[in-house]
């Protein structure tokens, strides 16, 4: 065993693996590369889009499944646009050669969901989406979908992450309770119930806007702008004198939890469905939250609540205030990170209530 405690590895376990050999790039780290318990992953020039979405499953490769089923390469050494509707193949720059008792698992950075892409990883022989076996050796790729905007792209950046784990160590109710008693992690104890609940904020709130849709027929989205689109031209502001909404099938909404969410140092999350007999849509496209987030101690409160990522399916539906929408499922790490979200890297959503993605202008 390559790490003596069980868990989900933390910034230098994952720095140790890179110094390893474990990870390979074709470009080293940058400073900002590494988050608190997970490691971006950076495009490389080698894009592809494809007929349609795909796993290579067991007996294939994904560079075996591309020969069938790519329509055009794309090389992504400048910019390029890549057109909402359509689906796309991207070669990582990072390549892993995993310890026989770790694996990782993969999610959409919190910018790249808020935009409404499907970011998904896949790795050779595999039969499912954003997990990596044990001991895996090869190239990873990621499957990208823009949904509600174009965007703009090139080599370097990092749309997703992936965290490793040597073996998962998810809380009990018991264990979050004895957190909470530490922490305050919740504002109720009701709230934990094989996980924490997170309820939706629909609450009005003057000519403050409860929320986002993403307006059709938009400019295509350039990713290295940061602050620079005007919120009005991307989505219309929500507002409710009544404390729900109607989703409409096939938009995107950008909401806020009711809860503050509080991730203490040695522990992530991530957030789930609640229940998906309560309604067909879906909650969080990232769902990831780093050792930090939204921790509050007597020398500092960063409070901040869970931006909801929502798309509604088939049928309108209707959401209304204070309703459960999402559990957060708390696990802990091998060891607690030298720093946490929010502390000596760059930390966008720290202190968030309603926000949208880095790269518009500020709303309020």
């Amino acid at each position: 065993m390559l790490f003596k405690k069980k868990g989900a590895l933390c910034a230098e376990q994952i720095t140790d693996l890179y110094k390893q050999s474990f990870i390979k790039c074709e470009q080293p780290f940058t400073d900002n590369q590494i988050q608190p318990a997970s490691m971006d992953l950076r495009l490389s020039k080698k894009c592809w889009e494809v007929e349609a979405s795909f796993l290579p499953g067991k007996k294939a490769s994904v560079r075996q499944k591309l020969s069938k089923l790519k329509t055009k390469e794309i090389d992504l050494g400048t910019f390029k646009t890549l057109r909402k509707g359509k689906i796309y193949i991207i070669q990582i720059q990072e390549e892993l050669s995993l310890p026989t008792d770790t694996s990782a698992v993969a999610n959409a950075k919190s910018s790249t969901g808020r935009l409404d892409i499907l970011t998904r990883l896949i790795s050779d022989n595999s039969s499912c989406f954003d997990h990596v076996r044990k001991g895996y050796k090869g190239r990873i790729y990621v499957e990208i979908a823009p949904i509600s905007f174009s965007i703009t792209i090139k080599e370097g950046l990092a749309l997703n992450q992936l965290r490793f784990r040597n073996e998962q160590q998810i809380m009990t109710d018991r264990q979050l309770e004895k957190l909470n008693a530490k922490f305050s992690i919740v504002d109720n104890l009701t709230q934990i119930d094989n996980g924490i609940t997170i309820s939706v904020d629909l609450k009005a709130r003057g000519n403050k806007p409860i929320g986002f849709k993403a307006r059709e027929n938009c400019p295509a989205i350039n990713l290295t702008k940061l602050n620079f689109y005007k919120v009005e031209t991307f989505w219309e502001r929500l507002f409710s004198k009544k404390g729900c909404i109607t989703l409409s099938p096939g938009a995107f909404y950008i909401l806020r939890s009711r809860e503050y969410v509080n991730i203490p140092p040695s522990t992530a999350a991530e957030m789930v469905p609640y229940e998906v007999k309560m309604g067909e849509f879906r909650v969080h496209y990232a769902g990831f939250f780093d050792p930090g987030f939204g921790f509050t101690s007597s020398k500092q409160d960063k409070r901040s609540k869970a931006v909801l990522e929502i798309r509604c399916h088939e049928t309108p539906f209707i959401l209304q205030d204070s309703q459960i929408i999402g559990k957060l499922i708390y696990e802990t790490l091998a060891r607690r990170p030298h720093a946490t979200y929010g502390e000596l890297i760059g930390s966008n959503y720290q202190g968030q209530t309603l926000k949208l993605s880095k790269h518009f202008e500020n709303w309020q």
